[in-house]
């Protein structure tokens, strides 16, 4: 269902090519419209995500659409060995490379260009897969989780964080409009790309969260799947066992 939508309408290119060119357009103020748009609780929902990693006590970790490396830097608590973050846009990982480079961590985390439908690793490569409000860009959900699967070591975890449909009023009702009218508003006015942050909120709709995506982990072969639902049903922290 997600596959159909897409950045930019009147586009012949398909989703994943889309998605890198929007990501490239917004990167420079990608962090900044995060931290405005969620008021920052984003940074809290991330913690508890690697929280319950951590007790998984993973030594490599793969974090997919790693974009600036935000969870990965914060994967750095739980004190794994190495980290590979891997994104199909160019200028999110630039940004991502200079950020982990400041805080002296590129020892630990090594950030390059991957398709996470595609990932270029061998089978049973890592001890964890973290996803960080990616999977909903997926261009087929399958075959991402599939490959995800694949490059899990036997008994791996896999952490991911997204955003989902609150159904509770009055939650439901006052996201809906955030999402409808203050999300494109405030990323049209500081992103000059008036398309991405339209498609954010069209990607969420369109995403099967809750009991819907456990499925299609559970297709792909994850055992122990759980969702765990964050700031009032606004994003969701799935977890699964290899």
């Amino acid at each position: 269902m997600s596959k159909s939508i897409t950045p930019y309408k009147d586009s012949s290119s398909g989703k994943k090519e889309q998605v890198a060119e929007m990501f490239n357009n917004i990167a420079p103020k990608y962090d900044f419209l995060n931290q405005v748009l969620s008021l920052g609780i984003h940074k809290g929902w991330r913690k508890k995500a690697i929280t319950m990693l951590g007790t998984e006590k993973p030594h490599t970790i793969l974090d997919i659409a790693t974009g600036t490396g935000d969870f990965a830097i914060e994967a750095m608590r739980i004190h794994p060995e190495k980290i590979v973050g891997v994104d199909i846009s160019e200028g999110m990982l630039k940004l991502g490379v200079e950020k982990i480079r400041k805080l002296g961590l590129s020892d630990k985390i090594a950030l390059q260009r991957g398709d996470s439908e595609n990932l270029l690793f061998s089978n049973e490569s890592f001890d964890a897969v973290t996803v960080g409000f990616g999977v909903r860009n997926f261009e087929n959900l399958d075959k991402g989780i599939s490959d995800i699967y694949r490059v899990l070591k036997r008994k791996g975890t896999l952490i991911v964080l997204e955003f989902s449909k609150p159904r509770a009023f009055p939650v439901k009702q006052l996201y809906k409009f955030y999402s409808k009218y203050v999300t494109p508003t405030v990323g049209r006015i500081f992103s000059k790309d008036t398309a991405a942050y339209s498609y954010l909120p069209e990607s969420v709709n369109a995403f099967p969260d809750g009991e819907d995506f456990l499925n299609v982990l559970k297709k792909a072969g994850f055992k122990s799947t759980r969702a765990t639902t964050v700031a009032f049903g606004i994003a969701t922290i799935y977890f699964a066992k290899k």
